[in-house]
């Protein structure tokens, strides 16, 4: 099998979202592939409401599905939606080289893809003016953003903390 392109593979990654988007979850899909063969070995999508999991986010639900490895070493991880902490924290703890974004837009800053680089991985963020992709994960989230808006907050952890301001 051949390595596709990062839009075909993104689109897997934004069917998943719409997938918990329609289960009243959090549009975020992530893929995990192989670098040498572009074999999926991994997909998964936000489970916050579906599961009831505050951990489970379209990234961490990917690695879940691509099950026990030797390492990942050689994948690269495709995510709708811009990694938070936790989920940027697994892909440098995994070794994972590259993650390819299709939303940075509806993030809240870029510290995570500052983290990623400052650890060696490589960062590519989708062009939304050229990647169909890329703009309907940006749209879906934007939309869901406003829709549902306490969920968005929540599944960020709840917001800002008071009591660990700076």
């Amino acid at each position: 099998m051949a390595y596709a392109s990062h839009e075909s593979y993104m689109t897997t990654a934004f069917e998943l979202a719409e997938k918990s988007y329609s289960e009243g979850g959090c549009p975020i899909g992530g893929v995990l592939v192989n670098n040498q063969t572009g074999e999926i070995l991994g997909r998964g999508h936000n489970a916050l409401v579906q599961e009831s999991n505050p951990i489970l986010h379209g990234e961490m639900a990917a690695l879940r599905d691509a099950g026990r490895v030797p390492n990942r070493h050689n994948t690269t991880m495709y995510t709708t939606l811009q990694p938070c902490f936790m989920c940027a924290g697994a892909i440098v703890q995994f070794g994972i080289p590259r993650v390819v974004i299709g939303d940075t837009v509806n993030a809240s800053s870029a510290e995570t893809i500052e983290f990623l680089r400052g650890h060696n991985v490589e960062v590519i963020v989708l062009d939304s003016d050229r990647s169909r992709a890329a703009r309907q994960c940006i749209d879906l989230a934007a939309r869901f953003r406003t829709e549902k808006h306490d969920q968005w907050i929540e599944d960020w952890g709840g917001g800002p903390n008071p009591r660990l301001r700076r």
